[in-house]
């Protein structure tokens, strides 16, 4: 209680940001510190960077130590951090968590058109059934090679196309693979690997998280 009351009095007398001083140092907590980054407050957590890059990497009552393009440093109460620093860019990337099937849906879209895919890592290609590629305008049996392909059910004639772009969430990927399946399966619109292998794709826990490369 004690920390938290000193915290919250460094915070109402906190100096104000010059010019020159980039973060100044307002309060104090264990695994938290309260900040100035250009006159703008932050709460710091370990693990999770603001969005000017300042990462906390640990914190109690008396100091905390933050990371700034990659240079860590100790910082008391009251002082503040005057290092210049590049915002940190955002990067391109999408977070999915699994339905109540353990199964990955996400929004996207194929030429502008919006769909919902399911992630599929044992899928060669972006897959989808004659319906689908009518619903989207593909003329697969003008433009495309035919084959087949390897389903559930056995073997199936398909078409293989490319389609001008894919978007899933702001990952857009352009000219990637793609089949036609004769009939009306899968029923689902594939994300496959010619597009998952275009993107870095990193499991947090249950969460998949892709991201451009």
């Amino acid at each position: 209680m004690r920390s938290l009351i000193v915290a919250i009095l460094m915070i109402v007398v906190a100096p104000c940001v010059s010019a020159n001083e980039r973060i100044v140092i307002q309060g104090l907590l264990k695994d938290m510190a309260i900040v100035s980054i250009d006159g703008n407050r932050r709460v710091l957590k370990p693990g999770k960077p603001s969005p000017e890059g300042a990462i906390l990497i640990m914190a109690n009552s008396e100091k905390a130590i933050i990371e700034i393009d990659g240079e860590r440093k100790a910082y008391k109460l009251g002082r503040h951090i005057a290092n210049t620093f590049k915002p940190a860019k955002a990067k391109s990337a999408i977070m999915i968590a699994p339905d109540r099937d353990g199964m990955y849906r996400v929004n996207g879209s194929i030429n502008d058109f919006q769909i919902k895919f399911l992630v599929d890592t044992g899928a060669t290609l972006i897959a989808m059934s004659e319906n689908h590629a009518k619903r989207l305008g593909i003329e697969y049996k003008l433009t495309g090679r035919v084959g087949s392909t390897s389903t559930a059910s056995g073997k199936a004639k398909a078409w293989y196309v490319r389609l001008k772009k894919v978007k899933v969430g702001p990952l857009l990927i352009r000219d990637v693979d793609a089949a036609v399946i004769k009939g009306d399966h899968p029923i689902n619109i594939l994300l496959g690997n010619s597009f998952l292998n275009r993107v870095q794709m990193v499991r947090n826990g249950k969460m998949m998280e892709l991201r451009k490369k």
